[in-house]
């Protein structure tokens, strides 16, 4: 019979630690989040030896258990609360064999918790490269565990921790650092006041902000005989507590590793002068950006256009080939079309997910950050808020959390209100439609003018972003203080497999989670433009015909659609505000997806995608083949005047709106939960939405 144990992987940022989880659980992992709070929680399984399985817990990073974050939290209160159903059976802290010294001040914090507690030094196929050696049983020794030296790079060790792993009872529980010797008389006392708790656990409920289950601060507090510290009492004892333990610490080492400098071969702080210089860092950064984005065009148009041309096809063959009916007629114009609409920017997306992932692998992310604080600095923000800024070219949901790492409360609130004008992935297929039929083909120094134009939007984005921090940063009268601190990770080679189940994790969530919205979305407004109410819906048929009685089959058929389009459900709401869009060059189809993308951006191209579907099954004949794909049918749309609905001016309308406006109603409650009022994403949502229509306006009648 199998036996299941809980393993928590623990450790600093940037030791690998997801490396390590990604070779432990490969594709048997699911990524939530923990209950009632923003934080993610990775988890997947794992068979070890002897007949264990391992539900292996991917734990933030951290670099202490003296929390400063919501990310710190989590991990301590798992730690402290046995009746957690997923408190470790045993811990396994990842530690980075070139900063093993400051990793393992959390290893002997965890240690002396009396958990089992398995030291992994990860990046061991970097030792020579670094002249690096290590005495391995002197240092399981003194640190009283066992120790699985590991290259998740070279695939080394893995079935060594794997054994370590499921042989966890006979870890030693052993502290690494008594308590007592931290203030003996302090101590005393509150061990005598709880007799039955285990000390350094006790010590860790006092200085922390964070709940512990049965085991509350009050608690302790409500005790007569013993009466805790003041805040900077507290504070003293934990620098001393931190000093004790590096004393411990650098004993270890200087027996247990050899650093022979001058064999070292450390190209590090070359490149840092150059990608972290004053002019060519941003120079650098810049061709990067522009090179990515060329690429993300380049590489992704074939197999773009292949699942474009696929599910029209499918669409088409459905149609032909199932009775004729509402049933079929659903299918594939509602359900086919509009999961087509969004399937096909895939690709873009993926690659987009692919060069993000290589440059944090790399380690040039952390460089990014540290270049931009010297700007962050002067508009409100600091080095921390790129991080958001950034991730927000991914999702602003997650972006937005991330800003909970910022202490500042004025700097933080500042950048959860900007981070929405950055470039969501969910705005890329919206960008990538709009560009290919409104932005010539044509190339600039190599360089497309359709890459250089979705580059600008980017850009835009970001810059905007900055701009509106800097004003809010003058309005805003909060007073806080904050300190930059970010940590350079030393640069690598990106590993395949960590970029590869990113780029599927990624693509993964943005699919399934955008599907069911669009899924959805799409039958209803399938239902709403395919029947409607009214002589004009009803008898559509007679009154085209009459109207046009010279007219061919084909001809005929496609002005009955769009007759009974125009008086549908859904043309009777378009209708309805398409006074309100007119002026910025949009038709009522265009206003229908305005209002439905607002439950997701990407659903803006499945709602034309469905709606231009209505009724189109006519143009498969030869010369019309290429009307089989929405980006075609887009482009002959046209005005009751017969004018182009998709012309540079609207087009680039279009862009901008959706380069400012406001993401999706999933940000705006996401930005109510962080925080904790709805005055802000009020704010935001009017903000944003009336500077988008002001700018989309005047760019329209501009150009026109």
């Amino acid at each position: 019979m199998s036996k299941q144990i809980n393993v928590a992987l623990i450790g600093n940022p940037n030791t690998g630690k997801t490396s390590v989880f990604n070779a432990l659980t490969g594709l048997n992992q699911k990524v939530g989040n923990y209950p009632g709070i923003t934080v993610d929680k990775k988890e997947g399984i794992c068979k070890m030896p002897h007949g264990v399985n391992a539900h292996i817990i991917d734990l933030p990073g951290t670099y202490s258990l003296n929390a400063s974050s919501l990310d710190e939290n989590v991990v301590i209160e798992l730690l402290l609360n046995k009746n957690d159903k997923d408190f470790p059976d045993v811990a396994v802290v990842v530690t980075d064999v070139e900063n093993l010294k400051r990793n393992l001040l959390l290893y002997t914090q965890i240690k002396d918790l009396e958990i089992p507690t398995l030291l992994v030094i990860n990046m061991s196929d970097r030792m020579a490269y670094k002249g690096i050696s290590l005495n391995i049983p002197y240092l399981e020794t003194q640190l009283e565990t066992k120790i699985a030296l590991i290259s998740t790079r070279k695939n080394k060790g893995i079935s060594e921790l794997k054994e370590l792993i499921a042989n966890y009872e006979s870890l030693s529980t052993k502290a690494c650092v008594n308590a007592l010797t931290i203030d003996t008389d302090y101590f005393t006392k509150l061990q005598n006041a709880f007799p039955e708790q285990l000390l350094y656990k006790l010590w860790l409920v006092i200085t922390q902000d964070v709940n512990f289950g049965k085991t509350e601060r009050n608690t302790i507090d409500a005790v007569s005989n013993f009466k805790t510290k003041s805040n900077a009492d507290l504070k003293r004892l934990q620098q001393k507590e931190t000093i004790k333990r590096y004393q411990f610490i650098n004993n270890v080492l200087k027996k247990g590793q050899t650093i022979d400098l001058a064999n070292a071969k450390d190209l590090r702080i070359k490149l840092d002068r150059i990608l972290t210089h004053r002019v060519w860092g941003y120079v650098i950064f810049f061709v990067i950006l522009l090179l990515m984005f060329q690429a993300v065009y380049d590489w992704a148009t074939y197999p773009a256009d292949l699942i474009d041309v696929g599910f029209s096809n499918l669409a088409e063959w459905v149609k032909t080939t199932l009775p004729a009916g509402a049933f079929t007629n659903l299918l594939a114009e509602g359900v086919i079309a509009g999961i087509g609409g969004i399937m096909v920017f895939i690709p873009p997306i993926a690659f987009l997910f692919l060069f993000i992932a290589i440059l944090e692998e790399t380690g040039y992310m952390s460089r990014v950050v540290f270049l931009m604080d010297r700007i962050m600095r002067r508009f409100g923000l600091s080095g921390k808020s790129v991080v958001p800024l950034i991730s927000g070219n991914a999702c602003a949901i997650p972006a937005v959390m991330a800003a909970r790492n910022i202490e500042s409360w004025k700097e933080r609130l500042i950048t959860i209100l900007v981070t929405p004008f950055t470039t969501c992935s969910a705005r890329l297929p919206v960008y990538v439609i709009i560009i290919a039929l409104v932005i010539p083909e044509g190339t600039f120094l190599g360089l497309s003018y359709q890459a250089l134009t979705l580059m600008a939007l980017y850009a835009l984005g970001f810059l905007t972003a900055v701009f509106a921090a800097y004003i809010l940063n003058k309005i805003l009268k909060i007073k806080s203080k904050s300190y930059f601190v970010v940590e350079m990770p030393g640069y690598k080679m990106p590993l395949l497999k960590n970029v590869a189940l990113t780029v599927l994790e990624k693509t993964k969530t943005f699919v399934f989670e955008a599907g069911k919205i669009i899924l959805a979305i799409s039958i209803i407004l399938w239902f709403l433009a395919s029947y409607g109410l009214g002589e004009e819906f009803n008898n559509a048929e007679a009154i085209v015909t009459e109207a046009h009685p010279n007219l061919s089959e084909d001809d005929l058929n496609d002005l009955i659609a769009e007759h009974k389009l125009e008086h549908s459900y859904i043309g009777i709401i378009g209708k309805t505000i398409e006074p309100v869009i007119k002026p910025l060059g949009y038709d009522w189809k265009i206003g229908i997806g305005l209002v439905t993308s607002f439950a997701a951006r990407e659903v803006f191209v499945g709602t034309l995608a469905t709606i231009y579907s209505i009724g189109s099954a006519n143009d498969i004949e030869d010369e019309d083949e290429a009307m089989s794909t929405i980006k075609n049918r887009m482009a002959v749309e046209t005005h009751s005047d017969g004018t182009k609905v998709f012309t540079l001016a609207s087009g680039i309308s279009l862009l901008l709106f959706y380069a400012f406006a406001m993401q999706c109603m999933s940000t705006l409650a996401i930005v109510k939960r962080e925080t904790n009022s709805w005055k802000w994403p009020t704010l935001q949502l009017v903000f944003m939405s009336g500077f988008a229509y002001i700018v989309a306006l005047i760019a329209f009648q501009v150009l026109k």
